[in-house]
């Protein structure tokens, strides 16, 4: 069994497994049914996926690098072909890709097509080749994490390629067939996190806790996502990409996409401060093993409140830079901030910022009350002697509290102190 950093080594056998016993009864029914919804809405036979031909290859298709940018912005730049003939020819640029940067060494996709004859030249720009600079980028990723996070961190990117893997087969190809989009998106989601949290921080009962205060998370959000859009009358279509697919794939409910998206979405906020407050439950009892279970939940959700304070405006900073085309857009227009709040745009940032929001509130005393009935469940083991001597402590910090609670409350000698006399 794959061990935590904080393992549970220090927990008595018969404390130990009667906090195991716990969460097996809570967690194998969850994973047992989420095997099932895996077994049950996995697409079988043809699905959407790879239906519709590759809309930048074939034999129309070629890549090329840019050794001039000519004429005016908008109009065409040299670039050298990659298909065999190492030919320099014009190529047209849009002025949009041109605005945003194009020089000589960039490689990019061109089409040849006759119907642009009549503007100067029949290639015309597709898109960028980013091959290298994006393996480059994903190799300084991978590094950076092993050489911070060693073993934790290669199990972290295992943990994520497994959940994209649940993505990639399962929650889309599902999706796109027409399974029912609210319980298909709880069984992906479930099962990306059983993958992200068990790989990454290893099975024991703190991450077991975590998992927990996830799913409760996870269920609010699934819930809350499902009425709001429905709601809101949120239609999912407010892109081209929206109404593309509404296009290519038909009955497809882009409501629904929409609600599995804010799902999604949310899951790593909601795993990181269920994390969290496992260990600052998990490290608050080891600090003071006398303290009552609600001493350590007031101290641990001082501790979450200060997360929550912090991860609500990051997850709206996130949603606001994603959508930041989309809401200059829609603040061109002269109106009210009611109208451009409301407008389906926005709105479905707004939904989706304050679903997740709220799931991830709930989600820290959640946590932070499971933590704390099984962390006073799992006393420490010591011997007669340790325990002596923090009974002994323990009196005498209480001793030393009266002492200076009598003299802050008691009357000032007549005369008044040594100081003033």
């Amino acid at each position: 069994m794959m061990s935590h950093e904080h393992h549970d080594l220090d927990l008595s056998p018969a404390a130990a497994r009667r906090a195991r016993g716990i969460l097996l009864a809570i967690v194998v029914p969850l994973l047992l049914v989420t095997i099932v919804g895996l077994a049950l809405l996995w697409p079988r036979g043809e699905t959407p996926v790879g239906s519709q031909p590759n809309p930048v290859d074939g034999p129309g298709f070629t890549t090329a690098q840019i050794t001039e940018v000519t004429g005016e912005i908008g109009t065409e730049a040299l670039a050298l072909l990659h298909d065999g003939t190492e030919r320099e020819v014009p190529v047209q640029i849009p002025p949009e890709i041109v605005n945003a940067g194009i020089e000589p060494g960039d490689t990019i996709r061109v089409f040849f097509t006759t119907g642009a004859m009549g503007s100067g030249s029949p290639y015309v720009f597709v898109d960028f080749v980013r091959d290298v600079p994006l393996l480059l980028l994903g190799g300084l990723y991978v590094l950076v994490v092993l050489l911070v996070a060693r073993i934790r961190g290669l199990m972290a990117i295992v943990g994520l390629l497994a959940s994209l893997g649940v993505v990639v087969a399962f929650l889309v190809p599902a999706l796109m067939s027409g399974a029912p989009a609210l319980i298909t998106t709880l069984v992906g989601a479930s099962a990306m996190m059983f993958f992200a949290v068990y790989l990454a921080h290893g099975i024991s009962i703190r991450t077991t806790t975590a998992l927990l205060g996830t799913f409760i998370g996870l269920a609010v959000t699934t819930l809350l996502s499902w009425w709001s859009t429905s709601a809101a009358r949120l239609s999912g279509a407010t892109s081209d990409t929206g109404i593309m697919l509404d296009t290519m794939v038909p009955g497809l409910g882009l409501r629904e996409l929409l609600m599995c998206g804010i799902v999604i979405a949310g899951l790593g906020a909601l795993n990181d401060v269920s994390i969290t407050q496992a260990s600052a439950v998990w490290e608050l009892y080891a600090a003071n093993p006398s303290a009552s279970t609600r001493s350590v939940f007031a101290r641990a959700m001082r501790i979450g409140r200060d997360h929550i304070a912090s991860t609500v405006y990051t997850l709206a900073y996130a949603y606001v830079g994603t959508a930041m085309t989309t809401l200059m857009v829609v603040m061109l227009y002269d109106r009210s901030i009611t109208s451009t709040l409301t407008a389906g745009e926005i709105a479905e940032e707004v939904v989706r910022t304050l679903v997740s929001s709220i799931g991830l509130v709930l989600a820290i005393p959640a946590t932070t009350a499971i933590a704390a009935v099984l962390v006073r469940s799992a006393r420490r083991r010591e011997d007669p002697k340790v325990r002596i001597e923090a009974r002994g402590q323990s009196a005498q910090s209480r001793e030393t509290e009266e002492r200076a609670a009598t003299r802050a409350v008691a009357p000032e000698p007549a005369g008044g102190s040594e100081s003033g006399r």
